[in-house]
């Protein structure tokens, strides 16, 4: 990398095209720079700002939540899924709730990683179930962050890591990420396991795989990820370091790892449910889960425009579903790593094609974290102080709008 060490001397051809080079050598020196500085020191602005984001956010939920006479923090530890994953941890598997109109909820529709770490959690610590599991949500939100950075840092820079980090944090429902759940735990693991397979380091990107199908079944994204880049790693895909002279093992016992957290999971609910491979499927369906490749979710968003208020919503929606496939085809557009173009398709084709409650969508959408990398990029293409004043004020809203909507709907 010797070239990354000494900027040329302006060519003849003029101040512009030295310029050019000059720009280039400064991005090929940003690029070299995580070798002299040690990787937290590197993504220290990133999460810095990531947690200050978070931190605005909780107080905004405080101070709503005191207004409404309501407890901010059983808001985040002690609600919907918060209760079933605590249950998990406390007594294990077995509990099951029949609702009036005949569906039958299982807990054995939640993936065991997250009951577990609260479980270990609870016993090395006078925690509760419930507070471990917002202790674990709070570090694997930050060890999410780091893995953003960690990607987009490697593709695009580290301006762009920080940015994408920021706009991970300021998603409309980015509470989710402070809350006892299991979405930053889930994009924790993946983004390192997509990092690992860009650096070629194929059995860590397995067993953060392996670990990732343990937390959620779209786990299974993280495995095809892991696998396409072990099938054909070509182009952007292969590190110099970590692909040249990588032995074949070593990528056949990361393809061999990436699925065995999430088909053994599968595979243990149907030997336990007496119904075999597809007994998943069948609690699924007891909580209206199924996949049908979005049919419910156009009717529902059909259905917002049978009135004027309910047709804004609708709009919203619709909108909200163009600019994801956009998104999606800018990736393709600026030639995004193929194992990331696999994980986000299928990470966004799961969440919105799955027939699940409709307000659960936007925060099954969290992991989906390359489709941020192109606005990521163009922001931290703004001049100073633009970035800045443009999170800030996405900070505010996403504060607002987590406060409003934990206190009310919220994320079931």
């Amino acid at each position: 990398m010797r070239h990354c060490l000494f900027r040329p001397p302006r060519p003849a051809g003029g101040p512009d095209r030295g310029a050019a080079d000059n720009r280039r050598v400064t991005d090929l020196e940003t690029r070299a720079a995580p070798a002299r500085s040690g990787p937290l020191r590197r993504a220290a602005p990133a999460l810095l700002g990531y947690a200050a984001v978070r931190a605005l956010g909780l107080i905004a939920l405080a101070l709503w939540s005191a207004t409404r006479g309501k407890d901010p923090y059983t808001l985040l530890t002690a609600r919907w899924d918060s209760l079933w994953y605590a249950r998990v941890a406390g007594l294990g598997y077995g509990y099951e709730v029949r609702l009036p109109n005949g569906d039958l909820h299982s807990d054995l529709a939640f993936f065991p990683l997250l009951p577990w770490l609260e479980r270990l959690g609870a016993a090395v610590s006078p925690l509760s179930h419930a507070d471990a599991g917002f202790v674990v949500s709070l570090a694997a939100s930050l060890a999410a962050a780091w893995g953003i950075f960690a990607v987009a840092d490697h593709l695009y820079g580290r301006r762009a890591g920080v940015c994408a980090v920021l706009l991970w944090a300021v998603l409309p429902v980015g509470i989710v990420q402070s809350m006892a759940y299991s979405e930053s735990l889930f994009t924790a693991l993946a983004a390192w396991s997509l990092y690992a397979v860009l650096t070629g380091r194929w059995v860590t990107a397995g067993v953060l795989s392996l670990l990732a199908g343990l937390t959620r079944p779209v786990g299974l994204a993280v495995a095809a990820a892991v696998w396409v880049a072990c099938v054909l790693p070509s182009g952007r895909n292969r590190s110099a370091a970590g692909e040249r002279g990588t032995p074949l093992a070593r990528r056949a016992l990361g393809m061999a790892l990436a699925p065995l957290g999430a088909a053994g999971y599968v595979l243990w609910v149907g030997h336990r449910t007496g119904k075999g491979p597809l007994g998943y499927l069948d609690v699924q369906a007891g909580w209206r889960n199924g996949f049908d490749g979005g049919w419910a979710f156009a009717r529902f968003v059909a259905a917002r425009f049978t009135s004027f208020p309910s047709a804004l919503a609708g709009l919203a929606l619709a909108a909200g579903v163009v600019l994801l496939v956009w998104l999606y085809l800018v990736c393709v557009r600026q030639r995004q790593p193929l194992p990331l173009l696999v994980y986000a398709g299928i990470v966004t084709v799961l969440a919105l094609g799955a027939a699940s409650y409709f307000g659960s969508k936007p925060r099954l959408l969290l992991p989906a974290f390359p489709l941020l990398l192109p606005p990521a990029r163009a922001l931290a293409g703004l001049r100073a102080p633009g970035p800045a004043l443009v999170t800030a004020a996405l900070a505010v809203v996403s504060a607002l709008y987590g406060a409003f909507w934990l206190n009310g709907s919220g994320p079931p």
